[in-house]
């Protein structure tokens, strides 16, 4: 072996490629902290926002990196004299199909993106969205989780939520709880109301601003139906409810107010 054409050699390579290996070296590292600092700063100004998830933070951040990371990888690429322009447009087919393919996935993942940047819900709230209501549990890039009364989970594509209505019964902090008490048409109205009065009057959960409203409401078939609205703090909203149902039965039982319901007369021919 021919030491000293081996040394030529390897001259030659070093004279040839070794500011273009440095550099690419160079172009590594640089990149590679540029890559880093990106992400912190994208992190750290989306974490300003009171509107900004943590997890779509995060998601935006490391796409921040791997573009970041992608344009260094064809800076090097470039740096040994390799057309990086057919690179670019295979990267960008590649790309174009994987999005045809994945198209109802991705849909999904804008969806969840939007929902984590407008927050027309948070976890813990009561909602209903997408044919289904519940409790929300999660939000994620793909889907909505939901908990019903009965605590059975619902996984819901994030897609259906945001193209659907959302109805937010925990977004205010009151609520107005509405009944309808039906009386005889024999039964003394105002006796009736001044009834509901006190035992509204009587609950704490009652709010008094905006004040209870009580109006005849219908002239029904069977029964003079009575109206009866009353606020209250949203958390209160159903035990109010279902107290009020129950005394005001038992109320209109001592006092002697009827609470009529359809009646059938059947004539039997002879």
């Amino acid at each position: 072996m021919d030491v000293e054409a081996i040394t030529e050699q390897l001259i030659t390579i070093l004279t040839t490629y070794g500011l273009n290996v440095l550099g690419a070296i160079a172009i590594l590292i640089l990149g590679w902290m540029v890559a880093g600092w990106a992400k912190r700063t994208t992190i750290r100004l989306a974490n300003r926002s009171d509107r900004m998830d943590p997890t779509v933070a995060s998601f935006l951040s490391s796409l921040v990196r791997y573009a970041v990371l992608t344009f260094t990888i064809l800076a090097v690429l470039s740096q040994f004299g390799i057309e990086t322009t057919s690179i670019i447009a295979v990267l960008g087919a590649l790309g174009l199909a994987i999005g045809l393919a994945l198209q109802g996935t991705l849909g999904h993942v804008a969806s969840g993106v939007m929902l984590l940047l407008f927050r027309p819900f948070k976890i813990g709230d009561v909602v209903e969205t997408g044919g289904q209501t519940g409790t929300v549990k999660a939000i994620t890039l793909f889907t909505t989780e939901l908990a019903t009364p009965d605590n059975i989970q619902i996984i819901i594509p994030n897609g259906e939520v945001w193209g659907s209505a959302v109805k937010n019964y925990s977004f205010h902090d009151t609520r107005r709880v509405d009944l309808v008490m039906g009386i005889g048409y024999g039964d003394d109205i105002d006796k009736a109301i001044s009834v509901i009065e006190q035992t509204i009057s009587a609950d704490d959960r009652a709010m008094t601003d905006p004040a209870p409203q009580l109006v005849v409401g219908e002239l029904a078939d069977s029964s003079v139906n009575i109206i009866v609205r009353v606020w209250t703090q949203s958390s209160n909203y159903w035990p109010l409810k279902f107290h009020l149902t129950k005394t005001l039965k038992e109320r209109f039982d001592a006092e002697g107010i009827d609470i009529p319901y359809p009646q059938r007369v059947v004539h039997q021919g002879e």
